[in-house]
């Protein structure tokens, strides 16, 4: 098992690695027992590429302590699942302003850990809702987050789900787009972080970039992380001819910086229109 002193040396090298803001999230990241929600030993782990190199390093470990590094872990490789790089989804926590009290949606839980991460940090009195797809990791999930009274797991297709009024929405699966239900569920001041992905030719995973929505009354910041992803598509929230148009704009090397708000409002594109399409538009103009 993994020891306090293991757990907190893990945390600080997130924080330094992620830039991490948050320390409550950093107390979370050395609080949760990352092995008791991988499914048991032994693991087959995915380390960051060496320098130069395309391929990440794949691993089987036996010791826990070998979890506690940036390194993604299998739950199941027949489907390509990991569990993600804490390197790659704290700073998605990081962005979303979890704080003690918070009511929070997350998309795709794996089986549990992040949303551990979460619920240590929202406490007793805050509250989350998550939901798996998968029948097996949303089972695993179930179990492994009943340790949490303020947390309650759904199996199911996260965006088909009514989630109530949040203060944060984390979607950990690649979309195209941000769903209405979802920025109207958020309260004023609420967060929602997404991966916006393009196919590249591998079945149900997508290429992109998280982007951080802030609910402004009825305007929307937005502004895109600056790390790449590569992650498992959510099926249901993908349109073909958004997810063409984005990966255009991708492959042309525009400057994702520079965008500043999402649009709802149903406008002819301008200049201003970083990305212009049916369901929504990232502009250049603040909010």
């Amino acid at each position: 098992m993994s020891t306090a002193e293991t757990r907190e040396l893990y945390a600080q090298q997130v924080k330094m690695a992620a830039n991490i803001q948050s320390e409550s999230l950093v107390r979370a990241l050395a609080t949760v027992p990352r092995e008791e929600f991988v499914g048991a030993g032994p693991w087959r782990i995915l380390g960051r590429p060496a320098p130069g190199q395309m391929q990440p390093i794949i691993s089987d470990v036996t010791d826990p302590i070998e979890l506690y590094a940036d390194v993604a872990v299998y739950l199941d490789q027949s489907k390509t699942l990991t569990n993600g790089n804490p390197s790659t989804l704290a700073p998605w926590l990081d962005a979303l302003g979890l704080a003690e009290g918070k009511s929070v949606f997350h998309l795709g839980c794996g089986t549990g850990y992040y949303t551990a991460v979460m619920a240590e940090v929202v406490g007793p009195s805050g509250r989350i809702l998550t939901a798996e797809i998968d029948t097996a990791l949303a089972s695993q999930a179930r179990a492994n987050l009943s340790r949490y009274s303020n947390v309650q797991v759904v199996e199911g297709d996260g965006g088909d789900l009514d989630i109530g009024v949040r203060d944060a929405i984390l979607v950990n699966a690649g979309v195209t787009h941000p769903t209405g239900r979802w920025l109207d569920s958020l309260t004023n001041g609420g967060t929602l972080v997404l991966p916006i992905t393009m196919e590249f030719g591998m079945p149900h995973v997508g290429k992109g970039l998280a982007l951080r929505i802030l609910r402004r009354e009825s305007a929307y910041e937005a502004h895109f992380l600056p790390v790449p992803v590569m992650i498992y598509s959510c099926l249901s929230v993908r349109d073909p001819s958004i997810a063409a148009a984005f990966g255009k704009q991708m492959m042309s090397g525009g400057t994702f910086n520079a965008v500043r708000s999402l649009r709802r409002d149903t406008h002819a594109q301008e200049a201003s229109c970083w990305f212009h399409s049916t369901a929504f538009c990232l502009s250049t103009q603040a909010c």
